[in-house]
């Protein structure tokens, strides 16, 4: 679920742009790419359309996809948020029966902060933290296979640890990804060491996912009638 209402971008990174939305019996179903099902605003809004929504919206927002999509049998559920703590988050966080949260961050003390204000919303809304990823890691130069940590480094594992969740993967700066988003080809399907280091967060992600699964009590999911009729194509 695409609930990045500002930047539904997710689309055009699948390479699922043009195919629009369809709905049966009240119902919007999915579409696939790359064995992935996904709903989003950029398959309903022309491109290059702005949302300007207030709050009511956004929530309205949240809510018709949450209660009106026909996902089938899957195997997990991903919802992709916009940055911050804004009405979105929240949105999803009170209409979605979440296993729990991922937090994304960068190495620099700036976005730090951000992170720690993520955390604090979660904490508030009862939220389990499964883990942290750190994007834009690092970067290795393709000439002479040196490191280099343009963001610094250690500040978000450090800050995992005092946390007491685990950093669940390390993304590098690389062109294959700004590349693979352009064209619909999703860069945890490259060879190599990137695509190895999204694997090794997908299973991280699986065993936190299964662990915190396993202690929480069933969490209901709200029956609410949504109100935003969000035009699609039959």
């Amino acid at each position: 679920f695409d609930a990045d209402a500002f930047g539904p971008n997710a689309p055009r990174m699948l390479g699922a742009l043009g195919r629009p939305l369809m709905t049966r019996g009240g119902k919007i179903i999915p579409i696939e790419a790359h064995g992935v099902k996904l709903v989003s605003l950029g398959l309903v809004v022309p491109d290059g359309q702005p949302i300007v929504w207030r709050g009511s919206l956004q929530h309205s927002f949240v809510r018709d996809f949450v209660t009106k999509t026909e996902w089938g049998e899957l195997d997990y559920v991903v919802v992709d948020m916009p940055p911050g703590t804004g009405d979105i988050p929240l949105s999803v966080m009170q209409l979605v029966p979440l296993t729990g949260a991922i937090v994304v961050g960068t190495p620099q003390e700036v976005a730090l902060e951000d992170v720690r204000r993520a955390v604090t919303m979660l904490e508030k809304l009862e939220v389990t933290v499964l883990g942290f990823v750190e994007n834009m890691s690092y970067f290795v130069c393709p000439s002479c296979g040196e490191k280099h940590d343009i963001f610094g480094s250690g500040g978000l594992a450090a800050y995992a640890e005092k946390y007491g969740a685990p950093l669940l993967g390390q993304i590098p700066i690389e062109p294959k990804i700004r590349k693979g988003g352009d064209v619909g080809f999703p860069a945890a399907l490259e060879e190599g060491p990137l695509g190895e280091a999204y694997r090794e967060l997908a299973e991280n992600t699986a065993r936190r996912v299964a662990v915190a699964a396993s202690q929480q009590k069933p969490k209901e999911t709200p029956h609410q009638k949504p109100f935003l009729n969000i035009p699609l194509k039959k």
